[in-house]
């Protein structure tokens, strides 16, 4: 049984993914999570996940955003000694972030798809939107772990691509809604 590739984000209702958290990212809008509420119930999810969480898959720029972050956060040391994947066609073992855990760096969709084949259990993708477009477009992701904020931002990186493709279709899960208008979704993909 192949092994399920999760994507996992923070959403605007427009199908942002951008600067959730902050402006490093670059948009104008950055940091819109932090401007709803904060109702602890409605980050139950990220908790739920680390206890699933078997592996994590990044994108070169988010790898590079997060694993020096990540290392030192006590909110993130249960990721620590997992095994970590990048997908890029440039990064070498020497950009690799060290005191992180095993990390390997993955050149193409096929490896990511051998990937899913060998034994073990849940591997998420935090962040990296081009990353899932891609992934998702290679009809590779199998289940999308979302919290959908009561927000517009009109434009930023989406989650999904906008070019014309077969259709996709979801099943929903689970899902919830939070006094601060957050939506949880939880939806897997009929493969």
């Amino acid at each position: 049984m192949a092994r399920e590739l999760v994507y996992t984000g923070f959403m605007s209702l427009d199908g942002v993914v951008d600067s959730p958290g902050g402006t490093a990212e670059g948009h104008r809008s950055g940091g819109w999570v932090m401007d709803t509420e904060f109702v602890p119930e409605a980050y139950s999810l990220k908790g739920e996940e680390l206890a699933e969480t078997t592996a994590l898959l990044f994108g070169r720029r988010s790898y590079e955003a997060f694993a020096p972050l990540w290392r030192d956060s006590e909110d993130h040391a249960a990721y620590k000694d997992l095994p970590k994947y990048v997908l890029s066609s440039s990064l070498t073992d020497d950009d690799l972030v060290d005191g992180w855990g095993p990390t390997t760096i993955l050149r193409s969709d096929d490896d990511v798809e051998k990937l899913k084949q060998t034994d073990g259990g849940a591997i998420f993708i935090h962040g990296s939107a081009e990353l899932a477009r891609r992934l998702s477009d290679a009809d590779l992701i199998d289940r999308y772990n979302l919290l959908v904020f009561p927000v517009l931002l009109g434009a930023g990186k989406s989650l999904f691509a906008r070019s014309d493709r077969d259709k996709q279709q979801l099943r929903l899960r689970d899902s919830a809604t939070y006094s601060n208008g957050v939506a949880k979704l939880v939806y897997d993909v009929v493969h």
